[in-house]
């Protein structure tokens, strides 16, 4: 039984951390902090474990196996090696870190201390994202040449614990990154992985355009991100984050492949559509994507425990996680000096 302690207890504990532990058999929610102790009580009443009077108090604890790191972003690299150093295994919120140095750190900590580093993109274990690496895999939509990947939704104002304006995700002290850390980050975790390639090389335009905040000024962070992304091998594509989709959430992949065009998301009723290029389409019924207004189970809980449990190393590792940091920061790097950024390899 991995014993697990959460620390952050905001929105995405409430909705996915805190009830997929409760949901596995193989692990036990032993306590909660956060700088609101209200909102640890809410989740210890809901799912049972104390509250942690400090974050020193949760790391300290023996008992505690692994944690949950689900702080504002600035947060998530300090705490976690903490946490790591600690004895903890941890499973850290996505943007893993803000910059690549703390990421390298939170890895190598990993490393030092023998435990597992795990980031929370979930974007992979969607199904219709499984069943389409499934369909790259087996040939049939041929080689991939170019893509777009869209991620955008109205704001994270009403999904913040903190809703409204004042909410840390419009700080650049908490926050750091905007919708580029938010949404971004997601879609290039997956790009990369559908893709089967690495990204080399990045040209972006990243802006504030619309966002206020409760000053009504317009955010010290990114609203929105338009960027071209060159992998490898040489396909290009784009990858697009935003918080003023006010219309609806788009959360779709589009795949231009030999032969045809894959659909990720793209369709309501249908998650894939295939056109071959004689235009006849082949439609796959598989499992919805997760959005804000219908939650539903991510996998990336399961899949932690798991490999704590198996004494496997978890699929989306640090390294993983910092793959895709890469992409956003070189992303963001760019938008600053107006130039095309060529990603390091590490």
């Amino acid at each position: 039984m991995v014993k697990v302690g959460i620390i952050g207890c905001g929105s995405i504990s409430k909705h996915r951390h805190a009830p997929e532990y409760a949901l596995n058999p193989q692990c036990k929610i032993l306590g909660y902090y956060d700088l609101i102790p209200k909102r640890a009580q809410e989740l210890a009443e809901k799912f049972g474990g104390k509250v942690y009077e400090s974050l020193e108090e949760l790391l300290a604890d023996k008992e505690i196996d692994a944690v949950s790191v689900c702080t504002s972003n600035a947060y998530h690299a300090p705490i976690s090696i903490s946490a790591l150093k600690s004895g903890k295994h941890v499973l850290c919120e996505k943007p893993m870190a803000t910059t690549a140095e703390d990421a390298k750190k939170m890895i190598e900590t990993a490393k030092a201390a023998g435990k597992y580093l795990m980031i929370g993109h979930n974007q992979r274990l969607a199904p219709a994202h499984i069943r389409a690496k499934e369909i790259l895999k087996s040939g049939e939509a041929g080689t991939i040449l170019t893509f777009r990947t869209t991620f955008g939704h109205g704001g994270p104002e009403w999904w913040s614990a903190d809703k409204g304006l004042h909410t840390w995700f419009f700080k650049k002290k908490e926050a750091v990154v905007g919708a580029m850390g938010d949404l971004g980050v997601h879609k290039a975790d997956l790009i990369r992985w559908l893709i089967d390639d690495e990204i080399s090389e990045v040209k972006a335009y990243v802006s504030s355009l619309d966002k206020k905040n409760d000053a009504g000024e317009i955010i010290e962070v990114d609203d929105n991100a338009v960027c071209v992304l060159k992998s490898k091998k040489g396909i290009i594509g784009t990858l697009c984050a935003s918080w003023t989709y006010y219309g609806e959430e788009d959360n779709s992949t589009v795949l231009y492949c030999s032969n045809g065009v894959m659909r990720i998301y793209d369709n309501p009723e249908f998650p894939i559509v295939f056109t071959k290029r004689n235009r006849e389409k082949i439609f796959y019924q598989v499992g919805k994507i997760q959005t804000n207004e219908e939650q539903s189970k991510s996998g990336v809980i399961d899949l932690f425990i798991d490999s704590i449990v198996r004494n496997t190393p978890p699929e989306i590792s640090g390294e993983e996680g910092f793959a895709a940091l890469k992409i956003i920061l070189g992303c963001i790097e760019s938008a600053e000096k107006g130039t095309s950024i060529k990603l390091q390899e590490e």
